[in-house]
């Protein structure tokens, strides 16, 4: 991707980004067309259900491909210790949790623009984790994350 690729006004997610967010940690996979016609705008694979230790680095690789975020939504059921906000360079990003039992993340840029993201679960074998991520980024993809986490087997694992 080069700088021309996106400009410092764009409300679109860069294409083909593919993130490590540290060695060994999240993975975070964001691709979109202009007009942003697929349900998912990327998918995001945590380590650990622990938010204190996985929002901080997702929020900050988001902000560096989409400049300031003001809020964030996620299921309050499936994070352990959900902060009300989290600072991101200096910045304050607003957590809002719901018991929703959702597969996404909504991140939200400015007032009105929002993104969403597929939450891949943490135990997700490697080949069906970028399955997963791969089908949530194709555009015009009509699957909703529940969906691609059962086509892709990536959905919870229950321990025997």
């Amino acid at each position: 991707m080069t700088g021309s690729d996106r400009s410092p006004g764009s409300r679109h997610l860069p294409s083909g980004v593919q993130h490590a967010v540290r060695p060994g940690s999240a993975l975070l996979r964001l691709e979109t067309t202009a007009s942003r016609e697929g349900i998912l705008d990327g998918a995001w694979w945590p380590r650990s259900r622990d938010i204190g230790a996985e929002l901080p680095a997702l929020l900050s690789a988001l902000t560096e491909h989409l400049g300031p975020l003001t809020r964030v939504g996620l299921d309050a059921t499936a994070w352990e210790g959900l902060p009300t906000r989290v600072i991101v360079d200096d910045h304050v990003v607003h957590v809002d949790s719901f018991p929703v039992g959702d597969d996404t993340v909504l991140i939200t840029r400015g007032d009105w623009d929002l993104f969403s993201l597929l939450v891949v679960p943490p135990d997700t074998p490697p080949e069906a984790a970028r399955a997963a991520m791969a089908q949530a980024v194709l555009a015009g993809n009509v699957s909703a994350g529940e969906q691609i986490l059962i086509d892709t087997g990536s959905g919870e694992r229950q321990s025997g």
